[in-house]
């Protein structure tokens, strides 16, 4: 199973648009708001993003990091 972990500022609309999207696709993820959290805005600078969204999906062998609301990419990735 793949575990989704989503990096979300709350005056961010592509964030609110692919929480919804997974949400209507039956995604379960782990919200992560970088307004609320110190540890995870330094989280997303290290993946290398400098905006919201940004989204981490774990697999057993791999991690993959999309950056933006990148609705095919994370279709393909999840199998949607």
């Amino acid at each position: 199973m793949k575990k989704v972990i989503i990096y979300t500022q709350e005056t961010c609309p592509p964030c609110h648009a692919e929480k919804l999207w997974l949400k209507e696709n039956g995604i379960e993820y782990e919200d992560r708001d970088i307004r609320k959290n110190d540890q995870y805005l330094n989280e997303l600078i290290n993946l290398g993003a400098a905006a919201t969204p940004a989204t981490i999906i774990k697999s057993e062998d791999k991690e993959e990091v999309i950056l933006g609301f990148d609705q095919p990419k994370l279709a393909e990735i999840l199998g949607i």
